[in-house]
Parts: C-alpha cells; sequence; structure tokens
C-alpha cells in the first residue's frame, strides 16, 4: 500500500496497525495508532547488523530470519492469539523491506489479508516533514496571557463549545515552564512532529484556529520554523486577568507539583540564575509553609509577568484585550465563548 497524503493516514480502515521495528524506533516516532510487534529487539537488531558488517550479509540474513521467526511465533502465540480469520493487518518496517515483508509473508500464510506499506516509515516521515516546512498553516489567532491565565483550560472548552483548537501543550505533554513536566514524558522530537503534522492535516483552512502564545519550545520540544512564524505573524487575543485571580488558579492547576514539596523545592532552586538568593529563599519559605497562592503571586510578580512583557515588545502582532474578572472553574465556560466570538471578530 502506498501512502500518498496525511489525510490517507488519518482514513485507514485496517483492523490493526502494526509497527515490526525495534521497540527504540517505535518510541521515537511510528504511525499513529499503530502498535509494536518487533520482529527484532534492539539488541538482536545490533547484533545483526553487527553481523552483517564485519562478518557476512549472508550469516547476518540467516541469524536475522531466525530471529525474525521466533519472535513471529511469539506474537502469534502471544497478541495475535485471538485474531480470527477476517483480520486485516498493515506492516510497515523502516522501509518497508525484509523486516515487514518476512512479518507480512508469515501472517498472509496463516490467511490473514495482511499489507504492507511501501517504503515502510520512511514514507510516512517523508509526508510528516513535508507538512510542517511546504503547506502552508491554517490561519491562527493566538491566545496570550501572563502566567496563571487559564489559557489550555480555556483552548480546552473552546473546543468542546466547537471551536477549532491547536493544543500544543497536550502534542508536547508540557505545560511550558520550569514548573511544567507532566506526568509520561515528554515525546521524542519526531513523535511531536508526527502528531503536530496529522493535527494541521485535519483543520479547516477557512475557519480560525485558536492556539495558545508559547516560546519556540515547550520543554525540550522545538516547534517547527513554519509553525512558529505563524504563530509569531498571528493576530493575538489576550486574556487580562487580575494577580490574585491568576494566583488561585496556579493553586489549583499546579497543586500535583505543589503536593511534591522535595520536588518544588528543586524547581524553585532553578531560578537562581535569574534571581536573588534572597528572593529564592523566600519562596523555597513559602513553598516550605504550604503558601502557594502567595508563592505564586510572588513567582508571576517578580519572574514570569517581566519575561512575559519582554517577550511581547519584540513582537508587534495586533493583539485585542479581552478582561476576565474571574478564573474561578464555574466561571471558564463563559470565558471561551467570549474568546470564540473574539477571535471570529479579529480574524476577519
Amino acid at each position: 500500500m502506498q501512502l500518498a497524503s496525511l489525510a490517507q493516514v488519518a482514513a485507514l480502515d485496517f483492523d490493526t496497525v502494526i509497527d515490526v521495528r525495534s521497540p527504540s524506533e517505535f518510541a521515537e516516532d511510528h504511525i499513529p495508532g499503530a502498535i509494536n510487534l518487533p520482529v527484532l529487539d534492539d539488541e538482536e537488531r545490533a547484533r545483526v547488523g553487527t553481523i552483517y558488517k564485519q562478518v557476512s550479509p549472508f550469516d547476518a540474513r540467516k541469524i536475522g530470519a531466525a530471529l525474525v521467526a521466533q519472535n513471529a511465533a511469539r506474537h502469534l502465540q502471544g497478541p495475535l492469539s485471538g485474531m480470527s480469520g477476517g483480520w486485516r493487518p498493515l506492516v510497515y518496517c523502516w522501509r518497508g523491506g525484509q523486516r515487514s515483508g518476512s512479518f507480512a509473508t508469515i501472517l498472509r500464510q496463516v490467511g490473514w489479508r495482511a499489507e504492507l506499506v511501501e517504503g515502510g516509515y520512511k514514507t510516512w516521515r517523508g509526508l510528516v516533514v513535508e507538512a510542517l516546512t511546504q503547506t502552508p498553516v491554517s490561519p491562527f489567532v493566538v491566545l496570550d496571557g501572563n502566567t496563571g491565565s487559564a489559557k489550555t483550560e480555556i483552548l480546552l472548552e473552546a473546543r468542546r463549545q466547537g471551536a477549532q483548537v491547536l493544543d500544543l501543550e497536550g502534542l508536547a505533554n508540557h505545560r511550558g515552564s520550569i514548573f511544567g513536566a507532566m506526568p509520561g514524558g515528554q515525546p521524542a522530537q519526531k513523535g511531536f512532529e508526527g502528531r503536530l503534522a496529522m493535527e494541521l492535516a485535519v483543520l479547516d483552512p477557512a475557519r480560525p484556529v485558536l492556539v495558545e502564545a508559547e516560546s519556540s519550545r515547550i520543554g525540550n520540544i522545538m516547534l517547527p520554523k513554519g509553525v512558529w512564524s505563524a504563530l509569531c505573524a498571528a493576530p493575538r487575543l489576550r486574556i487580562a486577568a487580575s494577580l490574585p485571580e491568576r494566583a488561585g488558579y496556579l493553586a489549583r492547576a499546579y497543586a500535583d507539583i505543589a503536593d511534591d514539596h522535595s520536588g518544588l523545592l528543586a524547581l524553585i532552586d532553578k531560578l537562581r540564575p535569574f534571581q536573588s538568593a534572597e528572593v529564592i529563599e523566600r519562596w523555597q519559605a513559602l513553598a516550605r509553609q504550604g503558601a502557594h497562592r502567595e508563592l505564586a503571586e510572588g513567582l508571576m510578580a517578580l519572574h514570569y509577568d517581566p519575561r512575559y512583557e519582554k517577550h511581547r515588545a519584540r513582537h508587534a502582532q495586533a493583539e485585542a484585550m479581552l478582561p476576565v474578572e474571574s478564573l474561578a472553574p464555574e466561571a471558564l465556560e463563559n470565558v471561551a465563548a467570549r474568546v470564540i466570538a473574539a477571535a471570529a471578530a479579529i480574524s476577519r
């Protein structure tokens, strides 16, 4: 099977997409929705490669074939044991060659209608790169606002209300600051790019796309140049909420971090290059006391708000202000509705 577009990938109707590459290859990136049934694990792949280079291609193929057969048998007796005769899988490896071809042959011998991805993972990766470097990005409206403005929650509520939303922090699994780490860690850069390309592929270019203001890096993830340029050029809608409201929101939203006292102290310590020792000690004292709202106010007033203003000064986009009196959970539905209306107005 030849993959010609990301839209085609999104519409795949196979029962299962199987990536037979090694676990580390799969972890870095894979076709969305694929499961990993490696025919060679990482150690086996390295071993076969060494034999290929240092002994002979024939010996490498012979040992590789034996390992593939052993692993295929394990998959047949394990995760594939309950598949019915009508099961239809799509199989791929790195280039669509020996690993996937061997496994697909075994599946076909069983009687399943297995198909191969022509060009393997490299075809998928080529579609992603093309989408992120050559395809025009849909029109963005950037939701801005100082730290604690509940931008992510407002965007998610706007999505529930029918708006087009691109959740970059969700795709990167990071909240975008020193305090932004999330359970499960971040995807690899290529994995993030694959997720992003699929999100962009299904957007309607005739409608505005709400996206949160970000720097060019979200945690360890770099935004592709085209997406970053579109963010920089887009009109902006700025949530204007008071410092106490934002502090209250942060205390709720980052309760998981606040409850990890030693971890919170360590994160505050990372701000030493930017703040005086006296300020760091005061913040750490507030953390030890559990005074999380007061800590949040101090972090925003002395660290995050000045950095936001400095960043904004480097950009000259049109910006509309949206005053928000409350960031309480029960108020965010109305705020999101106002954001949707404002975004439609400034994107005309």
